[in-house]
């Protein structure tokens, strides 16, 4: 019988993997677990990306006069952040406007800015929407240094605000008054 020719380097072929065997057992977990770190790690890139994007919009909206925030103010500069998307959603109603178009344009980035609308919305009404601390100076002076590097973002301090922050309520308030203050911003914010 003729003997298997050499390969370069004095070795053999690798012989191929059964299915079955516990090798092939060994190979397929190992490359799950590749799988599970490679998916974690984009998932984390976009949401630091998400995140990186917010608070470049709040750093390119703040006043540079001034040096803190009150807590209204920085709900006011959250208004105004949900805000930012009301000119894309005009051009695209303008768009589907045009007579003798037929189906809607770009009408899944309009769905997916209508979602984040309402998820934000949500989130301002409920327990809060997570902005970087403008109330404290030292914070405020921080975010304003920061260059956009996302290996940063955990150095800048954040804070839930939600719009009941924005009623500003006096002690001399009564209950009953403050209520109904909260009840009023309620109802210009439906």
């Amino acid at each position: 019988m003729p003997k298997l020719p050499k390969t370069k380097g004095g070795k053999q072929e690798k012989k191929a993997v059964h299915p079955y065997s516990r090798k092939a057992a060994q190979l397929a977990r190992e490359a799950h677990k590749q799988d599970k770190k490679e998916k974690l790690k984009t998932e984390k890139a976009l949401r630091l990306s998400i995140i990186g994007e917010k608070l470049q919009w709040f750093q390119s909206h703040l006043d540079p006069n001034k040096t803190d925030y009150t807590k209204k103010e920085a709900c006011e500069l959250i208004e105004e952040y949900m805000e930012r998307f009301n000119a894309e959603l005009e051009q695209i109603e303008l768009r589907n406007s045009i007579k003798g178009r037929q189906g809607r344009q770009h009408g899944s980035r309009e769905a997916v800015i209508k979602q984040t609308m309402e998820r934000e919305r949500q989130l301002y009404e409920g327990y809060g929407i997570e902005i970087p601390d403008i109330v404290n100076s030292k914070h405020l002076k921080f975010f304003r240094e920061w260059d956009g590097d996302l290996k940063k973002l955990p150095n800048i301090k954040m804070r839930k605000l939600s719009f009941r922050d924005a009623v500003c309520i006096n002690s001399e308030m009564s209950d009953v008054e403050a209520e109904e203050e909260l009840n009023k911003i309620e109802d210009v914010a439906s």
